[in-house]
């Protein structure tokens, strides 16, 4: 079974990318929708008893953050694989402003998040790691994960 986690700041394109790659063969969990550490709890412990696959769809900028669902996947052997969303500072404000109502996170938010990124390692418990752009033409492009990728 497969633990997806994603790393990335508001606006980075994370919830469009689960809807692109996963939708259809992953549960999502994302403290958006749940609103509380808690109920995402529930619904991970849910996804790992029952061997379901599942995303983490939130910002886990730090690896303090990611720590709290490696262990647990690891734990109930699941595979555990981080995407990291590369993404201009810039063209993520962009994104987020085209954002409506409650969706749309406060700027200051968006650059404390990038400001606080820290870059995932393999050593948190990883499989893998994939590199995650939006090109030009504003599709996905994922690449894998190097110590001397850039994040933008």
């Amino acid at each position: 079974m497969e633990a997806v986690i994603f790393v990335g700041i508001p606006g980075s394109g994370k919830t469009t990318f689960f809807r692109d790659r996963f939708f259809e063969s992953h549960v999502r969990i994302s403290k958006d929708l749940l609103r509380t550490r808690h109920r995402e709890q529930v619904f991970l412990k849910a996804c790992l008893s029952t061997q379901q696959r599942f995303v983490i769809d939130n910002t886990n900028v730090l690896a303090e953050e990611r720590c709290r669902y490696i262990p647990q996947a690891r734990a109930a052997k699941f595979r555990v694989v981080g995407y990291v969303f590369d993404t201009v500072l810039k063209d993520a404000l962009r994104r987020n402003a085209q954002r409506q109502g409650t969706a749309v996170i406060p700027a200051t938010g968006v650059v404390s998040k990038y400001r606080q990124l820290q870059i995932p390692e393999l050593s948190e418990g990883f499989d893998e790691l994939f590199s995650v752009f939006i090109d030009g033409e504003s599709r996905f492009v994922v690449l894998p994960w190097s110590v001397n990728t850039p994040l933008s």
